[in-house]
This record gives C-alpha cells, structure tokens and sequence, in this order.
C-alpha cells in the first residue's frame, strides 16, 4: 500500500528530498511543509500549511491525514527535538533525535566527543570568560583563528579570523557584547586548518554505515573562491582527486567510529549525518558535523541514488540498513550551481520575476527550488538562495557546461552565481591528462636517502649474474654467470591493485612487496622459467621514508625467498598525484628456462590426468574489491578482531596476509618432467585461472571437500551472501596454485610438492563438453559451509570454550514484569558474576501494588518503575511512555520476564533485535496457552524453555538457545512446571550474555545470525562461554529472593 510522505522544510534541499521521495512505487503523494513553489502542484508533490513548529498540532495532522513517514530537513527542527516527539506520537519519523543532533546543535559537545574517541579534528578548547579566551589565543602554539558560538540556540556562528588580534575583538563581541544572543554562550576555539575541504555524508541505522559519494562545495560567493561566506553556491559529486581508498579510510576512522560512539554512550545516531572534513597535507580530520543532508550537497547526491530512496529511508529507520545497503551511479558526475539574489547573504530584494524555468528543464537539467513562492501565479524571489541547478552527466567538464546553460536560460533581476564549480577537479583532471600527455613534468628521484638508510639492493636478494654494484644509469645481468647457454627470457609486470589500498588503510606496509614479488615470480614459474632478477617502482605525492623503507624491505626479503636479484629500484615523488599516505607500486619480473629443458607443456594434458592443489596463504592479491564493497557493507571494519578468530588479530592483517612464492619449493618439481601444466590462480579465481592452460578439448572438475579452506573465505562468502560462482570466480577459496599430472605419476608429484607446500589431490581432467564451463567445482558452498561450522567448533575450544571477555563498559539491560517474574532473580544473579557482560540497568512493572519483584530488585539496587498499563487509553501511548522510560536510563536490550503485556508493532521495530523473552515450551511446536497441559495431554516425552528475540507475532521469534526438559509419566503440571522454571532460571542469563557480548544478533531478515566462531557450539558449550555459568536451582533461588 502506497504511503502519503511529509518532508518538512522550503529549501532546495527538501525539494530535491520530494523529488526523490515522488519517484518510488511505494509512494502516492509528497506534501512539503511549508514548501516553495517548486513543490507547489507539482505531481506527486504538493505544498502543506500545517504549523511544524507545534510537535502536537503536527503529529494531529500526520494521522488525520494517514502520513507514513516524516522526512525532516532543517537542523533546527531536529535540535527540538521533533523526532522524539513524532516517534513517541506514533509517527514514523526519519532523522536523529535531539540528544544526537547534539553533535550539530552544541559545538563543545561534539569536539569533546571527537577527543574522547580519539577521531581526528582540529586542536579546540571551549571557553565562557573572554579574557581565558583571549589568553588561550595568544599564548597556543597553533593558529588559533576559528570561533564558533555554541549554545542552546539553534543558529551556527563561525567566524575565521585573519589575524590572533581579530580573534580576540570576535570573542569579546561573542561572549560580553553577546552580539549572537544565546548561541553565543559559549565559544570554541579551533585551530585554522589548511587543506582540500570535503563532505563526507552516509546512511546509519545506528550500527551500519553506507557512506555516500563524496562531495565537494563551494561557499564564498565568487568564482575562484572569493567574496563571504555562504550557505553554498554549489557543489559536485563525486570528487575525482579524491582515491576511492581515502573514502573508505573515512569510514573506517571517522564515520563508524562516530556512529559506535554515539551508541556505546547511550544514544543511537539514526538518519543521515554529514562531516565537514578538511584533508590536510597528515590527515582528514573534522571540522564540522551536520545531522541532515546539507545543501547543495542534498541537490548532488540524490540524483546518483540508484535504490528506492524510500525504501532505504525505511530500512533505515526500522535498523535493517545492511539489508537495503544503497547503490549510486558509476560513470555519472552531478554538479549544481545555485542562483542567489543580489546582496546576498547579506540584505537582499524579494519578489523579482523568475523566467526560463521551462527552457532551463528542456535542456536537461533539474532545477530544485529554495527561495522562491508564487505571486500572481508567476514564480518569484523569496530568499537569498533562489535556485539549484543539478546536471548529470558522464564527466564533470560536460556537468558543469550543462549546468551552466541551465542557469543562463533562467532569468531574474541581480542574480548571482558562480561558473567555475568544480574547478579544483577540473585542474586535477587537466594535469592527470597533462602526464599521461608528457605534458607536465614529473619529479623523479633516486631518492639515495632512502637507499642509503637501509642495505644495498641486492645484500639480500642477491644471485649469481647481477651486477647491480656496476652502477650507472642501468642495471646488468648475465646469463652466462647464472649457468645457462641457450635460455628463453620469461618477463612479467604487475601492479598490486586495490590491496595496496586496504594497506595504505591499515598503515600495514611490510607485506605487501611480498604479494608484488609473488604475482611476477609465479606467472613466470608458469612457464617453467626460474626467477632472476627484480626491479621495483615506488611513487607517491610525497616521500615518507619510514613507509618507503619498509615496503621495500618485504620486497628485499621476498626476492630472497623467490630466488631471484633485485636489481633496480626507482622512486617516484609526484606531488598532487597522491593523497597523504598514498603510494603505488609496480613490479617487473625476468626469468629463464633453457630451450630445451620446456617440461611444462599443457597441450599434453589429457583425459584421466589429475589435479594437485598447493594452499594459499589466504586471499593472496586478487578479489579485493569484492572484499572492500562487502566491508563496507559490514558492521566490522578492518581495525575489527578477525571474526571467530583466536587472539586480537586484526581483520585487516589477516587480510593483508602476503601472497605465497612457489618458486623455490616448485622449480625442482616442474623440472622433473613430471608435471604438464601449471597456473597459479590469479584474477578470476578458480573458473577463470585454469582454463589458462587448458585446451578447449578438457575440462576440470574439483572438490571443494578434498581441500582445506581457509576460513576466511567463509567469512567472505557468509558476510556478503556470494553465490557459489561467485567465490569460484573471485577467490582462489585455499588453492594459491594447481598443477596438473598423469594418473600414475600424481602420488609422486604429490610427495614431492608436500616436503615443501601443503597439497592435495584435488581433481581430474575430463572431456569438454560445448557450451559448458571448463572449470566445476563440485561442493564448494557445502564446504564453506562445512568449514565455518568447524572453525566455530575450534573457536569453541579455546581455553573456556570461547570465554567471552566482558566489555569495557556493560550493555544496559531492563526487565520488564508483570508482579511475578520468575526469572529475574536469575538475571539479578547473573549480572553480579565477574564475566558478566550486562548491568541490569531498570526493573518496569506494568501492575502497580505490592510487587515482590519489584522489592527484590530495589534491594538489589536497581532502580524500578511502575508503568500501569491500565492508565493509558491504548497501548502505543502505553509502549511509548515504557519507551521514554527506557530511552532514559539509556537502555539497550530489554528482557521480558512473565511481562503479560503484547508490545505495539512500533515499540517491537524500534527496538528490533534488542527483545528477548523466555517460552516455557520448545517452541515452535508448542505456542501459547497452558504449555504444561498441552504437552502432558499430547504425550510429549520432551518440552523445556525457548528464549527468542521479540517479533510482531506473537509466540514466534528468532530462537537464541533452548534448554530441554524430560517429561516423567508421574508428572503433574505442577511438578513439570517446576522443573521448567528451573530451565528457564539456567537458560535466560546465558541467551542473554550471547547476546549481550555480540555472539548473536538478529539479523535483518528475522533469522538469528551467530558470530563465526560460535554458531555450532552445543549447549553445554554455550554455558562455558559464561566463564561462572549461572544456574540456580529452586533453593537457591528462594535464598536469593530472601536476601535481596
């Protein structure tokens, strides 16, 4: 059923959120509150005048009027807290509450958020007394130059001043001439940054992050970056100059670090959040948070959203982002240029006459209104921002033409704008073309500073024939001195690709010239050549020796295990080619064999030949975009412990893991005669790295069971739901390398290649049959599958069979009953124990009175409510004042214990995943009722307890854990009823601590998903991950309920 949509805002920002909002199937009709006269009768889209300042009046209408969602656009609004009371009203509201739109509304809050975080922003300190101000600005040893105001009030006052003198006049106006009212409580004083200003804007959900293109603005009024501060007179997106990794690097050390902080201090971040970054010649740091799409930013980014923005907007709200992760279009650049009236953004005229709207869209662009009501039905000025007018195109330079006639086509007295949109890119672009072009000289260096901080090139990797010592501007070697007479020469270049950028983000360097060695060495090992020298390539926008040296020692070391000289090496320093921290590398390879010494010869494999399978080491180096796009869609990033893994390891170390080198280890083997054929899986994994040296006539078919995969691939195939093609042809899924024999000799081949690599007998050659696929890998998601379940096994093996350390600070859990719930005294208990990863944080009773539990838990020293359901004219307002209740002890996982209450659809998706009840049955074959007679009637031999997390439906769930009971012939329903409550006392604190310690989570498609590592564990196995397992018998209990 279509919904009717509410955005809340008159500036082109809301317009463009109507705009995009309009095109979903799932929406009949946008109203814009107040509107301008672009969403004035415009399709789908229509103007409302209902008051959005009164939440009352607001949420009346939104339910007179069956509104399904209300998108929120002004910050102002969402500092009032709007979504809180829409939400609690029974309104579906997209946007952050008010205590998390704090990082926007109050400046000190947000930078002292920063710090305790440890994300990266300017150096600040926050002052109320002028003269400790302008002591502070005088006296630091950086410029101090920024004074932002920072209260209550809604209003955001920066000023950047030129001079420490300047400074000091901005802060004595601030603060004792109070020249800002109440924003100007407080100021903070930041640092003056220098760099590349961006906007870094995503999707959360509270725990995923979808980051969106960046953006690049531009705010002073005149082309070229002069004249005053504005709101924003256009922008562009995507940002070219900026690397794909640097995005990814954001999220991984601002954007998800934001976002887990806002929930690990209580407050779940909800909705969209733009950053202000500034990307300095160390860093990308902070400078400024906006809790909505910014604008022009909004007018740039929704254009390329390729999904049903509503659609992600729901899965956002209902906190299922990872399952409706948003996709924007590739190959497509949009730019917007805004049109201001003339004074602005000082005092302006209103009322001007606006013509060509109508030529400007028969051009092709999208013009979104901001300033601009109907008078006398013409469309005239009402604001300083008037327009923004949006192109999309394949490249930025045909963008902003676009863009560009769009804005002459429109006309109206003093307007403003800017032409040279984007021209930071467009510079960057120009002298990208310029190199390729020979057109712009590049520094290139020897960099013997470099070389002289660490050994000769070849003191480690050195063999008979190089002469690297001769110098020179080339490097020699002869093949005589290496023992050869009449050799092949065998050459290979390779890049790294996108792993270099997962080592740039994991400041890992010392690897990853072992996967550059490996790629070149194994390809020529593919043509029975041996390795003999190696010559590198270094380049980077600057020289950072520590890094230069380390990638260059995994390159030495990784020459000396591949056998083989480096013989050259070349540094290049390209200043504005490269981010801070970014380099790139290549590597050439030169082997030789003897001509008549060419054993591998794949135009003899033949039928009934067989298959051995040497292990990788891991992913090796290809796949790693797959990897990237899966990790972003993760709630793990790669500073994350390995999932299911044994220690702290990193995920991206064990990512980072390098490429193995065969050469040493196969030489002898391939020289035997033995082998026909030999490849190493490279790009296109298993179903495209085979057929390399097959010939049309045979086929391979492997089993995936004959081999060990490494676990990691399972994580990989779990995480992003790969088909089993997929992982067949991205990933090598464990085999680093095949070669391939005859029947008879595949035993030896076997042995001998088993003193050095672990192989296995993986496959046969087969007859090719047309139109089907030269490679089949039989039972590869079987054995994935298979593979995970054992590595959770051994996960549950460990010392406590996966003791689960408790985390710094325990989850908050509430217990909500109904007078008499059985179970909280066990929770009670549980929480005390030394492992225990909760704190029972809130006791709510729907039954006022003389409760018992309620006692219990006072003297245990928590804090209790009682919220009479009976006081309340429905059960939304009833679930809504629970819900503020919680919200205030800052709540994050409630626990129904003999609550005889059905909690509202609303309450239940709000809190999805964060609800477990306890069933005294096995559900699901035994529901409702009197659990006890059903089954002494049916003759069940078993029943027990099941704990779930909380769905719609009532008695179903995701089942966490299930504690079995045996039923006697003598039971009576009092005597199994016992035994029962006994189960549930065992089996409620340890659902609770899986659950608590992140062992199990609900998954967006209401199943329960289990961490790697644990979802095999048997029971008994569950108990021992609570390192004091908690089960209390009735004694112990009655003892408890007296002492508490």
């Amino acid at each position: 059923m279509a919904d009717r949509v509410l955005v809340i805002g008159s500036e082109g920002r809301e317009h463009a959120l109507a705009w995009k909002l309009a095109q979903s199937p799932h929406v009949k009709q946008v109203l814009v509150a107040p509107g301008n006269a672009g969403t004035a009768n415009n399709g789908k889209i229509s103007n409302s005048a209902v008051l959005v300042s009164n939440h009352t009046i607001l949420a009346q209408f939104c339910k007179d009027h069956n509104i399904g969602l209300v998108v929120v656009g002004p910050e102002a609004l969402l500092g009032a807290g709007i979504v809180d009371d829409l939400m609690s009203a029974g309104v579906r509201c997209f946007g952050p509450s008010a205590k998390a739109a704090q990082l926007e509304t109050n400046t000190s809050f947000a930078k002292a958020f920063l710090d305790c975080h440890r994300i990266p922003t300017a150096r600040w300190k926050a002052f109320d007394n002028p003269q400790e101000a302008c002591s502070f600005i005088t006296s630091t040893d950086f410029p101090a130059l920024v004074i932002k105001a920072s209260g209550q009030a809604a209003r955001k006052e920066i000023i950047i001043a030129a001079s420490k003198e300047e400074a000091c006049r901005a802060v004595q106006e601030i603060l004792q001439d109070k020249v800002f009212g109440e924003t100007g409580e407080t100021v903070v004083i930041e640092e003056l940054l220098e760099g590349e200003e961006l906007s870094c804007l995503c999707f959360t959900d509270g725990v995923t992050v979808a980051p969106m293109p960046l953006v690049q603005a531009h705010k002073q009024l005149m082309d070229g970056d002069q004249g005053p501060n504005t709101a924003g007179m256009g922008a562009y997106c995507p940002v070219p100059q900026i690397p794909e990794a640097l995005l990814e690097k954001i999220k991984d050390s601002i954007l998800q670090p934001v976002v887990d902080g806002m929930r690990q201090e209580g407050t779940t971040y909800v909705g969209v959040l733009q950053t202000g970054l500034m990307r300095t010649k160390d860093d990308v740091k902070i400078i400024n948070f906006n809790c909505h799409f910014g604008d022009p930013q909004c007018q740039v980014i929704l254009p390329l959203l390729k999904n049903d923005f509503y659609e992600v907007i729901q899965a956002t709200i209902d906190g299922k982002l990872c399952s409706c992760m948003p996709a924007w279009s590739e190959n497509r650049t949009a730019v917007s240029v805004v049109m201001a009236s003339e004074g602005y953004p000082g005092e302006y005229v209103k009322g001007m006459e606006i013509t060509g709207l109508l030529q400007a869209r028969e051009l092709g662009v999208k013009v979104f209104h901001a300033g601009t009501t109907m008078q006398d039905d013409k469309v005239v000025t009402d604001g300083g921002r008037v327009l923004t007018v949006t192109a999309i195109k394949e490249d930025l330079m045909s963008a902003l033409e676009e863009a560009n006639k769009g804005v002459e086509a429109i006309r109206f007295q003093g307007a403003i704008y800017r032409k040279d949109i984007g021209y930071q890119a467009i510079a960057f672009l120009q002298q990208s073309v310029g190199l390729i072009n020979g057109d712009v000289s590049v520094d290139a260096i020897t960099s013997s500073a470099l070389i002289n901080q660490s050994e000769p090139p070849t003191a480690t990797g050195s063999r008979s024939g190089s002469h690297a010592e001769l110098g020179g501007s080339a490097d020699l070697f002869d093949l005589k001195a290496s023992g050869y007479d009449d050799p092949i020469l065998v050459s290979r270049t390779k890049g790294i690709g996108t792993k270099l950028q997962v080592a740039q983000m994991c400041k890992k360097h010392d690897t990853i010239g072992q996967d550059l060695v490996a790629m070149c060495v194994n390809d020529i090992l593919a043509q029975g050549a041996e390795p003999l020298f190696f010559l590198d390539y270094f380049a980077c926008g600057k020289l950072d020796s520590e890094v230069a040296q380390a990638v260059r020692a995994g390159i030495t070391e990784a020459c000396t295990k591949a056998g083989c000289a480096l013989l050259g090496r070349d540094t290049a320093e390209m200043p504005g080619m490269y981010s801070p921290g970014e380099y790139n590398l290549a590597g050439f390879a030169v082997g030789a064999v003897e001509r008549g010494q060419m054993f591998l010869q794949p135009e003899r494999v033949a039928e009934g030949d067989v298959v051995i399978g040497l292990a990788s080491s891991g992913i090796h180096s290809h796949g790693f975009n797959l990897v990237r796009k899966i990790l972003l869609m993760s709630s793990l990033h790669y500073s994350s412990p390995v999932p299911g893994g044994r220690g702290d390891q990193p995920l991206g170390e064990l990512l980072l893991t390098p490429t193995k080198i065969y050469s040493k280890a196969l030489l002898p083997v391939l020289r035997s005669g033995h082998v026909k054929a030999f490849a190493p899986i490279t790009g296109g994994g298993l179903l495209e790295s085979i057929p390399r040296i097959l010939s049309e006539a045979f086929s391979v078919i492997l089993d995936a069971y004959s081999w060990q995969i490494p676990e990691i691939f399972s994580w990989l195939q779990t995480e992003g739901n790969l088909s089993e093609e997929e992982m067949a042809r991205t990933f090598n899924c464990g085999i680093g390398a095949v070669l391939m024999a005859d029947k008879e000799l595949a035993q030896q081949v076997l042995k001998d290649v088993q003193r050095h690599e672990e192989a296995w007998l993986i496959g046969n050659i087969v007859p090719s049959h047309t139109g089907s696929s030269h490679v089949k890998v039989k039972n590869l998601l079987k054995a994935l599958q298979l593979n995970r379940s054992q590595c959770l096994q051994n996960a549950a093996a460990m010392d406590s069979h996966l003791h689960v350390e408790p985390p710094k600070s325990k989850v908050k859990v509430a217990v909500l009953i109904s007078g008499t719930g059985t179970n909280l005294a066990a929770l009670i208990a549980y929480a005390k124990e030394p492992a225990s990863c909760v704190q029972i944080a809130l006791v709510i009773s729907n039954k006022s009175g003389d409760v018992e539990e309620l006692r219990n838990a006072a003297r245990a020293g928590i804090p209790t409510r009682v919220i009479d359901h009976k006081l309340y004219g429905s059960r939304s307002e009833f679930d809504h004042t629970i819900d503020r209740v919680l919200e205030e002890f800052s709540v994050e996982l409630i626990c129904l214990a003999g609550f005889m209450r059905i909690l509202s659809s609303a309450f239940i998706r709000k809190w999805y995943g964060k609800i477990l009840n306890i069933c005294p049955s096995l559900l699901p074959s035994v529901k409702g009722g009197n659990a006890y007679k059903q089954v002494l009637q049916a003759g069940v031999k078993v029943t027990g307890c099941t704990v779930h997390f909380v769905l719609e439906e009532a008695n179903t769930g995701a089942i966490i854990l299930q504690e079995p009971v045996s039923v006697n012939t003598d039971d009576t329903e009092e005597t199994l009823l016992e035994r029962v409550k006994e189960a549930e006392c065992r089996a409620f604190p340890i659902a609770l601590q899986l659950v608590a310690s992140g062992v199990v989570r609900l998954g967006a498609d209401g199943k329960t998903c289990w961490k790697q590592g644990t979802q095999s564990l048997t029971h008994h196995e569950k108990q021992d991950c609570i390192s004091s397992t908690t089960t209390l018998k009735p004694q112990q209990y009655n003892r408890l309920q007296s002492n508490a």
